[in-house]
């Protein structure tokens, strides 16, 4: 995966396949996921620390509301993030122990920030098929030397 530092060079974070290990309470709350090819129906997953899209099989679950929760299968929390410190306009999503963005939201199933308001993420893929790394998108770039498309994030279907 391909995140900005804070002197806007990019670094490189190895990307592994999650796996599921239930030792506690489960977890509850809602899946996130895509709905476009080519990612359709991946979801949004703690691969290692890092936030990615992959199988159903090891989906997170999550509660949003100004945060976007990560209810981790130990009972503890994990909060989703975004990485504000380059100067792309994509911004890479993390997990961290303290909610730094709080203006996640929804539009009916459609996850969102909204000040200001955003509904586009790029989906990139890394060198293991059924993962890809997630960003904002706020504006044109990519992250270079990576294949991306774009997309919006969802709740299940509201229906």
């Amino acid at each position: 995966m391909s995140t900005t530092s804070g002197s806007g060079s990019p670094t490189t974070t190895p990307i592994t396949t999650p796996t599921t290990t239930i030792t506690g309470p489960t977890p509850t709350g809602s899946q996130i996921r895509t709905v476009q090819s080519p990612v359709y129906h991946f979801y949004l997953q703690n691969s290692g620390g890092v936030p990615v899209l992959g199988p159903e099989s090891s989906a997170a679950l999550f509660t949003i509301g100004g945060t976007i929760t990560l209810n981790q299968s130990n009972g503890s929390e994990l909060y989703l993030n975004l990485n504000t410190t380059g100067t792309a306009s994509y911004q890479a999503l993390t997990f961290g122990t303290t909610a730094t963005t709080t203006d996640w939201g929804l539009e009916g199933d459609t996850i969102i920030t909204t000040s200001p308001r955003q509904l586009n993420f790029l989906a990139c893929a890394t060198s293991v098929s059924t993962i890809y790394s997630i960003y904002l998108q706020t504006g044109n770039d990519t992250p270079a030397g990576q294949s991306c498309t774009l997309q919006t994030i969802h709740l299940p279907c509201l229906c």
